[in-house]
């Protein structure tokens, strides 16, 4: 059985078999001999060809009598925390200051491989590195704020002011001193139905909301970075938990317009662009000719195209309302798929 708006089943076929990451979110396989459906990813032994059936939503493999897998979990959006390992992440939650160890991490009945393994996959470091990291940037933050740099130390769980200082400078290649006229940027992930996202925001506004799987997200945040003479640290703010409530409620179905300060980080020409398609009502389109007449250069369609690809706050600033002049979908960075699946969300509620 295939159901609609997915890829050709061959192609589908090949990607499940060889656990293809960039599909997952595109569909879930169903598994006849077992009545099970996995995503793309599943680490389990894959099914042969002719007992699989691929279905675009989780949902339509419930309808059609499937169980969702024990181990890739997809009723789950991708890259939420497995259960084994949310008490773990609850008890540093607690106390963000405490050095953990490996024999602190097998204390809690947790393989430190497995660990290390799970933060290297959805963070890129390890657990203590994410957590060090962590700790150091809340010690910039209080010694920007006035905070001295031994009491910064102290309080981000350093014996010493040099062991101190010295990961200060690894981390971030200068003294905490040196650093007084930078912005800090708190980076999180959340999750989403169509892929986990990274946040970025100051404490004042939004500058990065990005599919991880993108490939240019580096070059974005080493744009942002040297625009706003930014640090990246992996902690959250105010903003970045007002970000993920709202994202989670546009996904829900129930939020059309967000709040969110934004602090877009481009030319003057690629702003105007952005506030163009912030302009583009909830469920509807515009042709990239239409954008390029909205921001009164209308000769300049590739240079909006550009400026739409440049884009690194997706879902809010939305590009993904942004279609060809005959109406079909091209170039988003998230993968046309998702930007379908965008498309769709915003008709459905909006009763189009």
């Amino acid at each position: 059985m295939i159901t609609r708006d997915l890829p050709p089943e061959i192609v589908m076929v090949e990607a499940f078999l060889r656990r293809d990451v960039t599909f997952d979110g595109v569909f879930v396989a169903g598994v006849h001999t077992t009545g099970i459906f996995c995503r793309p990813t599943c680490p389990a032994k894959k099914a042969l060809p002719e007992n699989l059936s691929f279905f675009s939503t989780p949902r339509d493999a419930l309808h059609s009598g499937y169980r969702p897998c024990q181990r890739c979990r997809p009723l789950e959006s991708s890259g939420t925390p497995p259960q084994w390992l949310r008490p773990l992440l609850a008890e540093v939650e607690v106390d963000p200051s405490r050095r953990w160890t490996d024999e602190d991490v097998r204390s809690k009945g947790l393989s430190p491989e497995r660990v290390r393994r799970w933060f290297k996959a959805h963070h890129g470091m390890t657990f203590q590195a994410f957590h060090r990291a962590r700790r150091l940037g809340a010690a910039l933050g209080q010694v920007k704020t006035g905070r001295s740099v031994s009491r910064a130390a102290f309080e981000a769980g350093y014996d010493s002011l040099s062991g101190f200082q010295e990961a200060f400078r690894r981390y971030f290649g200068d003294s905490p001193t040196h650093l007084d006229d930078t912005t800090v940027v708190c980076v999180s992930r959340i999750t989403t139905p169509l892929g986990p996202m990274l946040v970025g925001a100051t404490d004042d506004a939004l500058c990065l909301l990005e599919f991880v799987d993108r490939r240019m997200l580096p070059a974005q945040i080493k744009r942002i970075r040297s625009r706003l003479r930014a640090v990246f640290v992996p902690d959250t703010n105010t903003i970045v938990r007002g970000v993920e409530q709202e994202v989670a409620a546009y996904f829900a179905g129930s939020l059309r317009a967000f709040d969110s300060p934004l602090e877009p980080c481009g030319t003057d020409f690629q702003v105007s662009v952005w506030e163009s398609l912030g302009q583009i009502p909830y469920g509807e389109t515009r042709s990239y000719a239409d954008v390029a007449r909205s921001v009164g250069r209308p000769a300049a369609v590739r240079a909006v195209g550009s400026a739409n690809g440049m884009n690194a706050i997706a879902v809010i600033v939305p590009c993904h309302r942004v279609v060809g002049a005959d109406g079909k979908l091209v170039g988003y960075g998230g993968g046309l798929w998702r930007k379908q699946r965008l498309l769709d969300l915003e008709r459905e509620v909006a009763g189009i």
